[in-house]
């Protein structure tokens, strides 16, 4: 009877020893397949066709990164504004007035926040690449479609002459398409449309109507008399009255918007001597009507080109601002700029002097000479001092070709 009783306590023993060990052997299982599973996520197995496929774990199929977010979210927001911008200038063509609406910092951040320079580099590389001469015309001709370009104008007509999209871009015109106006003394540099004209006014200068910029943020600090011949100026006087050299005469201002389809050269606007170059790297944020209206300070935010002289009146500059695609800027007399550079200092600038002791008056420029070009549209902004009587013939918004008149005396 003992003998049975400690042969069932052994037995119940045993199996609760089994139990046991089979309990710890499960919680491990678990404890290890939780650990795989939060450290890999499962793959998903699907069957079509009696062929098994296996996808990624959802980890490593799709991996958000920084970059991507901002690149995402910038263009995205970029192509708000660009819908934006269509619907201003649809109400506009009906005649409708908008009031302004600036945009906010963290707008304006989140727009530079889109990789333009990379972006313009990337297309002026695409530009240089040789077209097929079949795929020359029918590429030529969608774009001729889109912006409306004149092809009658260009010294050579036949699409198939232009090898790459940059030729096409930088293409001549005939001698006759552009006479430039003798009667008066400033004749617009370039074909485009006048976004804003008139007298600097506070040392602000209007983009467009009701959007301004600060005068010496766009021009820089003010360069030496030495370079520019110019009188010393009073230490109290304001940048404004400083760049004035003469007595009774004005500063005058007028911007000129160069659309995608329009002429991408830019000519003398009258005969003056460059004396100084100063080279502003920045973003290339589009320069159009409707970004130029939302924008404040737009032209001092983005890369630009100024050059500075003199001429019969006194102090004269004219500015070429890079845009969205358009980070090439070419001046055809100074072949040591280099613009949209891979890396620069926020806030920089370089200036480079025509000025020298062998060439004391700097280059010379006669009204209508071939002076610099675009890859592609963008704005030039002439500054320049002028007498009192001086008298502009446009009008807001209005289309204007090279060589016709922008005012005079």
């Amino acid at each position: 009877m003992a003998a049975a009783l400690a042969r069932r306590g052994a037995a119940a023993l045993q199996r609760s020893s089994l139990l046991t060990s089979c309990n710890f052997l499960i919680h491990e299982n678990l404890c290890i397949r939780t650990r795989v599973l939060w450290k890999q996520p499962p793959s998903r197995t699907f069957f079509s066709d009696r062929k098994k496929f296996h996808t990624a774990p959802v980890g490593q199929a799709f991996r958000l990164r920084p970059f991507h977010v901002l690149v995402a979210t910038g263009g995205g927001y970029a192509g708000y504004r660009k819908y934006e911008d269509y619907k201003v200038e649809q109400l506009e063509k009906k005649g409708i007035e908008l009031p302004v609406k600036l945009a906010s910092e963290w707008e304006v951040a989140l727009y530079k926040s889109v990789p333009t320079r990379l972006l313009s580099r990337a297309w002026g590389r695409l530009n240089q690449v040789e077209l097929p001469t079949w795929l020359r015309k029918p590429v030529y001709s969608l774009y001729i479609w889109t912006f409306g370009v004149n092809m009658k104008e260009a010294a050579v007509e036949d699409l198939h002459h232009y090898r790459n999209l940059s030729e096409f871009f930088r293409r001549k015109l005939k001698p006759q398409a552009r006479p430039v106006c003798c009667l008066h003394s400033v004749i617009s540099p370039s074909d485009g449309k006048i976004l804003n004209f008139g007298q600097v006014k506070n040392c602000e200068v209007e983009q467009v109507k009701g959007v301004t910029y600060s005068l010496e943020s766009f021009l820089g600090p003010r360069i030496s008399t030495e370079d520019l011949h110019f009188r010393e100026a009073s230490p109290g006087n304001s940048f404004q009255q400083q760049l004035v050299t003469k007595e009774g005469n004005e500063l005058y201002h007028c911007v000129i918007y160069l659309a995608p389809g329009d002429y991408h050269c830019f000519h003398s606007p009258t005969d003056w001597k460059v004396s100084h170059r100063r080279h502003f790297p920045g973003s290339l944020m589009s320069v159009n009507p409707g970004v130029a209206r939302w924008i404040k300070e737009l032209f001092c935010h983005n890369e630009r080109v100024v050059l500075t002289g003199d001429w019969k009146h006194g102090f004269f500059s004219l500015t070429a601002v890079g845009a969205t695609n358009v980070g090439s800027i070419r001046i055809y007399f100074d072949q040591d700029l280099h613009t949209n550079s891979p890396f620069y200092s926020k806030g920089s600038y370089n200036d480079f002097s025509f000025v020298s002791n062998n060439n004391k008056e700097g280059i010379p420029m006669r009204k209508g000479e071939h002076l610099g070009e675009f890859n592609l549209g963008s704005t030039i902004v002439l500054i320049f001092e002028a007498p009192k009587d001086f008298k502009f013939h446009l009008k807001a918004g209005q289309k204007i070709r090279f060589g016709e008149a922008l005012g005079s005396l």
